[in-house]
C-alpha cells in the first residue's frame, strides 16, 4: 500500500484520499491487489468515521476483505467499540455480521470479548442469528462473555435471548460439554449465577442446571471438587436453592428437597471440619478447570530443569568430594587405600555410594525423558536431541569414571547404557496398566449401579 495513503488512513485525511483517487482512479483497486490490509481496516482501527465512510462509498467490497490477521473491517470496528463505524458498515450488508475470521470468530464474538456493549446491541439488532454462531473451540457468545468476565455484555446477550425466544442457547455446551453454569462456577462468577437463577429475567425451568460435562461433573460437582476460595459458600447456596445436584444423585429420581437440604448441611459441616492445613493444601491444588495446560507445562519445565541440574551435579562432585592423592595399602597405616580422583564416599561406604549413584541416575534420566516429552512439537527438535544426547553422554562418562572397579563398575556401565531406554518404556507400561485398572474400576462401579 502507498505510504502516503497509509498515513492518510491513520490520520483520517479524507481530502488526501480524494486527491489520490482523482489523480489515479485505480489507486484503491491496486491496494486490494497488493496487500490484505486496506485503508478501511486502518480507519476502523483508528475510529475515523468520515474516512471509513468515504472508503466504503468508493470501494464497498472492502467491507468483506480479511486482513493478514484474519479480521474484516467489521471485526476490527466491533473489537475497538467504534459503534458509528459499525453502523456504517452494516448499511452495506447485514450479512457482514456473519463473516468468520480467525478461529471462526464473528464480529459479535470480538465485541463480547472486549465488553463493547453498544456494539453488541447493534450487531444483535442487525442480525439476530449471530448469537448462535460458535468459534473453532465450540464457544458461543455467552460462553465468551463468561470466560472473559464481561458481565455487562453477558446481560445484554441474555436479555436478547429472552426477546427472541432463544433461551435454549443457555444450555449449549462447548467442546468439553461445559455449559455456562460450569464455566461460571469454575471462575467463581457469583454475579452471573445470581443473574441467571434469580428468576427475574429467565425462567429457571428453561435451564439445565444439572447437565454433565465430559468429566461427568455437574456445576455443583465442579464447585465442591475444586472449592478453595472465598465466596464459594454463597455460590453453593444459590446453586442448591435452585435445585442443583451432584452427579451421583442424578441417578436417584426420589431425591427430595429434604434430602438435598440434609446433604447440603452435611457438606457444609464437612467443609467446616477441615483443618487450616487442609484448606491451604486445597487452595494450591492443581485444578484442570482453572489451570491452563500451557501454564502447567511451563511450571513442569521449570521443575524438570531444576531436577536435571540437581542430579547432574553429583556426577561432577559427589558427596564428600574426591581423594587428592594415592594411598597404597601398608601395615604402618590404618587408613583405607584409595586412588586420586576416587570418591571419598566410595572408599568409606561403597554400598551407600552405589545406591546413591543408582538413585541419582534414575532421577537424571527420568528428568531428561520428561524434558523431551514437554518439548514435543517445539521447533529445533534436532538441536534439542543433540543437546540431550550430549548431556546424557557426559553424565554417563563421569559416572563410570568415579564408579568403583570390578563388578560394580560394569553395573554402572550397563545402567548408563540401558536407563535412557528403560525408563521411557517402564513409564509407558505403568501408565497403560494404571489406565486399564482405572477403566475396569469405573466399569465395575457402573455394573453395581
Amino acid at each position: 500500500m502507498d505510504r502516503e495513503l497509509i498515513q492518510a488512513a491513520w490520520n483520517g485525511d479524507v481530502d488526501h484520499l480524494l486527491k489520490e483517487v482523482d489523480r489515479n482512479p485505480s489507486t484503491l483497486h491496486a491496494v486490494s491487489l497488493e496487500c490484505s490490509e486496506t485503508p478501511l481496516h486502518i480507519a476502523c482501527f483508528t475510529g475515523h468515521l468520515h474516512f471509513a465512510a468515504m472508503v466504503i462509498k468508493l470501494r464497498p467490497e472492502f467491507c468483506k476483505e480479511l486482513n493478514q490477521d484474519g479480521f474484516s473491517p467489521l471485526h476490527i470496528a466491533a473489537a475497538c467499540g467504534h459503534v458509528e463505524i459499525v453502523k456504517e458498515l452494516l448499511k452495506v450488508d447485514f450479512g457482514l455480521c456473519l463473516i468468520k475470521g480467525k478461529n471462526r470468530n464473528i464480529p459479535l464474538h470480538l465485541a463480547v470479548i472486549k465488553g463493547k456493549t453498544d456494539v453488541v446491541n447493534e450487531l444483535l439488532s442487525s442480525c439476530s442469528d449471530s448469537v448462535e454462531c460458535t468459534t473453532a473451540q465450540g464457544d458461543n457468545s455467552i460462553h465468551l462473555a463468561v470466560k472473559n468476565n464481561q458481565f455487562e455484555a453477558f446481560k445484554v446477550l441474555i436479555q436478547h435471548l429472552k426477546q427472541v425466544n432463544k433461551e435454549v442457547l443457555l444450555n449449549y455446551k462447548d467442546f468439553n460439554a461445559n455449559t455456562i453454569f460450569h464455566l461460571a462456577v469454575s471462575r467463581k462468577q457469583f454475579d452471573v449465577l445470581e443473574f441467571l437463577l434469580n428468576g427475574q429475567v429467565i425462567c429457571k425451568e428453561n435451564m439445565e442446571l444439572n447437565s454433565l460435562n465430559k468429566s461427568g461433573l455437574t456445576p455443583l460437582d465442579t464447585l465442591l471438587i475444586f472449592q478453595s476460595e472465598a465466596g464459594d459458600r454463597e455460590i453453593e447456596e444459590i446453586l442448591i436453592q435452585s435445585g442443583a445436584l451432584k452427579a451421583v444423585n442424578l441417578q436417584s429420581p426420589t431425591y427430595t428437597h429434604e434430602e438435598r437440604s440434609t446433604n447440603h448441611d452435611a457438606i457444609i459441616a464437612q467443609q467446616h471440619s477441615r483443618s487450616p492445613a487442609k484448606k491451604v493444601l486445597d487452595y494450591f491444588k492443581y485444578s484442570n478447570l482453572n489451570d491452563s495446560p500451557s501454564n502447567v507445562r511451563n511450571t513442569l519445565l521449570v521443575i524438570v530443569i531444576l531436577i536435571t541440574a540437581a542430579t547432574y551435579q553429583p556426577a561432577l562432585s559427589p558427596p564428600g568430594g574426591f581423594w587428592q592423592d594415592d594411598l597404597v595399602p601398608s601395615n604402618s597405616t590404618a587408613a583405607k587405600p584409595h586412588t586420586a580422583g576416587e570418591a571419598i564416599m566410595l572408599t568409606h561406604n561403597p554400598i551407600s555410594f552405589s545406591i546413591f549413584l543408582y538413585a541419582n541416575s534414575v532421577g537424571f534420566y527420568t528428568s531428561l525423558h520428561m524434558l523431551m516429552v514437554l518439548t514435543t512439537s517445539f521447533p529445533m527438535r534436532i538441536e534439542m536431541y543433540i543437546l540431550v544426547i550430549a548431556l546424557s553422554t557426559t553424565y554417563s562418562t563421569s559416572i563410570i569414571a568415579i564408579a568403583p572397579g570390578g563388578f560394580v563398575q560394569y553395573g554402572f556401565i550397563g545402567m548408563s547404557t540401558t536407563l535412557p531406554f528403560l525408563i521411557p518404556a517402564t513409564i509407558c507400561l505403568l501408565r497403560n496398566r494404571l489406565s486399564r485398572r482405572r477403566i475396569a474400576s469405573v466399569n465395575t462401579s457402573q455394573e453395581r449401579v
